[in-house]
């Protein structure tokens, strides 16, 4: 449970605090805390405040109904707010939420110290989301590059060879010339003489004639 002593430091309405603060327990997820929590404070008749409060994952639009019997509330989380910025008034100042999209949120007459605590809060754990959403994006680029970048390994090592020596064949094929027929038949009639399917008379017989051809 939050203690309402340290909400109080800067001149909050304890009354407010105490409500706000009682239901907003009831509200929070497991880790959240609530850092600050400032309490509008109108110039005339102050009866029913609004409240706002900061948490580690958050931002509280708390507003009293029915008379103060009731709390409505209302949150944005940080991953859908844009900014928030701050206005110094003659009673007070407003706070200002800028949404990722919608209608900006403004809460008038909070006192100039809160305001500017609030605001400070606010800004900080925007920053804390920013960083925190830059560094997963970072890891799942990295991770993606990863896997990207396996396949050309396996095949740098295994493949690349393989299609060097398959160009450098390809490439002394083209160099060779090929044999015209009269060297192609005075190879097989030679080979013919070699294997003895054909005398030596014979041989050179043939050999004279094809020779003559020419």
């Amino acid at each position: 449970m939050n203690s309402i002593d340290r909400f109080l430091s800067d001149e909050q309405d304890p009354k407010a605090v105490e409500k706000v603060i009682g239901k907003l327990n009831d509200l929070l997820t497991s880790g959240e805390e609530i850092l600050y929590l400032a309490v509008q404070k109108k110039p005339a008749v102050n009866l029913l405040p609004d409240s706002i409060a900061i948490s580690n994952k958050r931002i509280f639009y708390c507003e009293p109904g029915n008379l103060g019997l009731t709390m409505n509330f209302k949150d944005i989380s940080w991953k859908n707010i844009k900014e928030v910025s701050f206005k110094e008034e003659f009673f007070g100042s407003k706070f200002i939420c800028v949404p990722q999209h919608g209608e900006n949120i403004v809460t008038e007459f909070i006192p100039k110290i809160q305001a500017r605590k609030l605001h400070q809060a606010a800004n900080e754990q925007l920053e804390a989301f920013k960083e925190l959403t830059r560094q997963q994006k970072l890891e799942e680029n990295r991770a993606s590059a990863s896997a990207i970048n396996v396949p050309p390994v396996v095949q740098n090592t295994f493949e690349t060879p393989i299609e060097i020596e398959e160009a450098v064949v390809i490439q002394q094929a083209q160099l060779e010339e090929p044999e015209d027929e009269t060297t192609l038949k005075l190879r097989k009639l030679k080979t013919l003489y070699d294997k003895q399917l054909i005398t030596r008379e014979e041989y050179e017989s043939k050999k004279s004639a094809i020779l003559d051809s020419l």
